[in-house]
């Protein structure tokens, strides 16, 4: 199971408060924590489904499904 912020594939559809909320954190804490790493992805908060989606069948797992999602968080499935 993967607990992910909310998020769109595309920005127009992130320009919500709560997206606004998230970019903002994605800029001060995400971003700088993921470029400090070797792979340094920096997917933020706002990556969206699509990226999730990429990351995870690159790592290896053959099965992805959104499994429920809030106003605030989508929660996926990953199986090898």
């Amino acid at each position: 199971m993967i607990v992910e912020s909310f998020a769109n594939d595309q920005l127009k559809d992130n320009l919500n408060p709560v997206g606004r909320v998230y970019y903002s954190f994605s800029t001060l804490l995400c971003t700088p924590c993921s470029r400090s790493q070797e792979v340094g992805l920096c997917l933020g908060a706002q990556a969206g489904e699509t990226r999730i989606r990429e990351v995870v069948t690159s790592a290896g797992f053959s099965r992805f499904r959104r499994a429920t999602e809030t106003p605030f968080n989508i929660v996926y499935e990953a199986r090898p």
